[in-house]
């Protein structure tokens, strides 16, 4: 997962480089006398970090824009704090700074995204962030009251 602008750019650019790669590496094997079908396998590998990559971009972009996945599973909650910080343009050090903590506990936390952490600090990090959570319980299916 792509947690700030730096490795955003880095990543952008790694896609760019990989795109190409690929290209150079499908007229090599051309040049080597392979079929479409052994070239297809032979950069296949390539072609599926490639799209993880992208895939990456892609969820990153959208979390700058706002758009949020509903959280399913409370373990899913830490990506949606780390989410919530990219959309507000926040870093991890004006995150930090808010919390009271060191820069890298926060880098520390997002890096397991928040995994074993505590209500308290969820709900802590959540209202540095001025959000606020709403959960709903179902019961197969059905809304429970």
């Amino acid at each position: 997962m792509i947690k700030n602008e730096s490795a955003y750019l880095k990543a952008v650019e790694k896609l760019k480089q990989d795109q190409e790669f690929i290209i150079s590496e499908k007229k090599r094997f051309e040049e080597m006398g392979l079929n479409s079908e052994q070239i297809e396998l032979a950069i296949q590998p390539l072609f599926s970090f490639h799209e993880q990559l992208k895939a990456e971009v892609e969820y990153y972009e959208k979390m700058k824009r706002g758009s949020f996945n509903p959280i399913y599973k409370f373990t899913d909650i830490g990506k949606t704090l780390i989410a919530y910080r990219i959309y507000l343009g926040m870093t991890q050090a004006e995150l930090a700074n808010r919390l009271g903590v060191s820069e890298s506990q926060v880098s520390r936390d997002e890096r397991h995204e928040y995994y074993g952490a505590t209500t308290e600090k969820i709900e802590t990090v959540m209202e540095s962030m001025g959000m606020k959570a709403t959960i709903n319980i179902e019961i197969d299916g059905k809304l429970g009251t």
